[in-house]
C-alpha cells in the first residue's frame, strides 16, 4: 500500500483529511520549509485539498497549491521543486472515492513501510487530541506548473521530427484531457508537433459520464477502439483517472500489451542511455511482465532487473539500482529521468517518437515486440489462499520456483514448449492473482485451464 484511498465522507472525510495533513508534515519534518499539493477533477478534492493544506499549516510547513493537475505533474513539481507532495486523487476509482498520493521530496514513493503507517498514525492521534498549532504557523501559495511540466517532458522526447500521425485519445473525463492538450498539442504554448489529436471525452468531469476511468478493464477501451477505427487512426492512447497510466490502441483497434509497451520504452531509453556515454545501463520489469521484455532489454545490451509488484517498491528499488527505467504489467511507467517516477504522459510520448520515425504501421511496429503468449491476469475469488497456493505448489513440485512474489514457477531449462506462471494473493481482496506465459498458444491455455481448475475447485 502506498496512498490512502476509500469512500468520501465516511473513510474519507474533511477532519481526517486536515489531521493527515498536519501529521504528514510532522512525520517529514516540513516545519518551515514547503509542500506541493495537487488535485484531480473529482468533485471532493477542492475541499480536502483545502483541509490538507490547513492541517499542515498548523504545523508550520507552507503549501504550495498546484490546483488541477494528473499525478505526473504533481510528482514533476516535487521533483523540481524539491518539495514533498500530496496528490488528491483515486485514479481509476469510481466518482464516490477519493485519495491521497503521498511522496518526499524529489517524488520519492512513501508506502507503509516508509512513513505512511506512521502518518496515519500521528493523524490517529489528532483526531482524537485535536491540532496544536505552532508559533510559527505555514502559509499557501499557488503555482501553476503546466507549462514547466510540458517544457520538461518535450526535452526529455523530442516528437519534431516524426512523421505525421493521427492520434485519437481518450481521457476518460480524467487529468488527461488537461495535460494532453498542453503536452502533445499548443495548450502550453509550446511549438505545434506533427500531431492531429482526436479528443475524446476531454472535458473535466469526475462523474465519469462516459465509462470508468480504468483502462485495464477492457469494456473502457471500447469507445476508444471504435474511433480509432472510425478515423482511420494510426494510434490510440488511453489514460486512467489521474494520467499516470497509458494504454496503446493499434491502428485495426487491438490494444498492445503493457509488455509491448515496456519493451519499447526499454529501448528508446537504453538508446538515450548511451549516447550520453552511459555504459552500465540497467532496466527493471516486475516479475508479471512478459519474459520478452527481460530478453529485448538483454539483447540492447542493458540489464535486465527482475522486481516485486507494485508502485513504491518499483521506485525504491530504480533508486536504489540507478535503473534509467522500469516497466509494469499494470501499464505503470517509471523514469530515472522523471524523478524515479511514473508518468503515463511520458511513456506515450516515448511510444510516438519510436513508432514516427518508421513506416509500418502500429499492428505491424508492436508484433515482434509481443512473441508469445499469455493469459493476462485472472482473479479468482477464494477462501483459503494459502491453501490454494499449497496445492499448486504440490501439483508442480518437481519444477523450478520462487517466492518473489507469491509462487512463480518456471518449466525446467531447456523444455519446450517453455511457460511460467505467478499465483499471488491480493493484500486488500480475498482474491488469487493468475498470470500464464508460453511460447506456445496451446500450452497457455492448457496451463491456464488446469491451473483454473485447481484454484476454483
Amino acid at each position: 500500500m502506498y496512498d490512502i484511498r476509500g469512500l468520501v465522507g465516511s473513510e474519507m472525510t474533511l477532519d481526517g483529511v486536515k489531521a493527515i495533513g498536519a501529521a504528514f508534515a510532522d512525520e517529514l519534518e516540513l516545519a518551515g520549509k514547503s509542500l506541493v499539493v495537487g488535485h484531480d477533477m473529482r468533485g471532493s478534492s477542492v475541499s480536502f485539498v483545502e483541509a490538507f493544506i490547513e492541517g499542515a499549516n498548523a504545523r508550520g510547513a507552507d503549501a504550495i497549491n498546484l490546483g488541477l493537475c494528473s499525478t505526473d505533474e504533481c510528482y514533476f513539481a516535487s521533483g523540481f521543486l524539491d518539495s514533498a507532495a500530496a496528490m488528491f486523487t483515486a485514479s481509476h476509482n469510481p466518482a464516490s472515492y477519493n485519495g491521497i498520493k503521498l511522496s518526499r521530496a524529489g517524488a520519492r514513493g512513501i508506502s507503509m513501510d516508509t512513513g505512511l503507517l506512521a502518518i496515519l498514525a500521528r493523524a490517529e492521534n489528532y483526531l482524537s487530541s485535536g491540532i496544536e498549532e505552532v508559533d510559527e504557523p505555514g502559509f499557501s501559495s499557488e503555482h501553476e506548473i503546466m507549462g514547466e511540466y510540458a517544457s520538461y517532458l518535450r526535452k526529455l522526447v523530442d516528437l519534431s521530427s516524426i512523421r505525421p500521425l493521427k492520434i485519437v485519445i481518450d481521457a476518460a473525463n480524467g487529468m488527461g484531457g488537461l495535460t494532453a492538450p498542453s503536452v502533445l498539442g499548443t495548450g502550453a504554448h509550446l511549438p505545434g508537433l506533427p500531431l492531429e489529436i482526436i479528443p475524446m471525452y476531454f472535458e473535466l468531469d469526475g462523474s465519469f459520464p462516459n465509462h470508468e476511468a480504468n483502462p485495464l478493464d477492457s469494456k473502457n477501451l471500447v469507445d476508444l477502439q471504435k474511433a480509432v477505427l472510425q478515423h482511420k487512426a494510426d494510434v490510440g492512447l488511453a489514460f486512467d483517472g489521474d494520467a499516470d497510466r497509458v494504454f496503446v490502441i493499434d491502428e485495426k483497434g487491438q490494444p498492445v500489451t503493457p509488455s509491448a509497451i515496456a519493451a519499447i520504452v526499454s529501448l528508446s531509453e537504453i538508446a538515450r542511455a548511451k549516447a550520453k556515454g552511459e555504459t552500465d545501463v540497467s532496466v527493471l520489469h516486475n516479475l508479471l511482465t512478459s519474459r520478452a521484455v527481460a530478453e529485448f532489454i538483454s539483447g540492447a545490451g542493458a540489464k535486465p532487473v527482475r522486481t516485486l509488484v507494485g508502485h513504491s517498491l518499483i521506485k525504491d528499488e530504480m533508486a536504489k539500482t540507478g535503473a534509467i527505467f522500469g516497466g509494469e504489467h499494470s501499464a505503470h511507467y517509471y523514469f530515472k529521468d522523471f524523478y524515479g517516477a511514473d508518468s503515463g504522459m511520458l511513456a506515450a510520448m516515448h511510444v510516438l517518437r519510436e513508432f514516427g520515425l518508421q513506416d509500418q504501421p502500429l499492428s505491424e511496429f508492436t508484433a515482434r515486440f509481443d512473441p508469445y503468449f499469455a493469459s493476462g491476469e485472472i482473479n479468482s475469488t477464494v477462501s483459503d489462499a494459502k491453501e490454494k497456493i499449497a496445492q499448486i505448489r504440490a501439483e508442480y513440485s518437481g519444477y523450478p520456483a520462487d517466492e518473489l512474489d507469491g509462487v512463480t514457477i518456471s518449466s525446467a531449462e531447456g523444455e519446450s514448449p517453455w511457460w511460467w506462471f505467478n499465483v499471488r494473493s491480493s493484500n486488500t481482496e480475498p482474491l488469487l492473482r493468475l498470470n500464464v506465459e508460453s511460447s506456445d498458444q496451446g500450452a497457455c491455455k492448457a496451463l491456464t485451464d488446469k491451473l483454473l481448475e485447481i484454484i476454483r475447485s
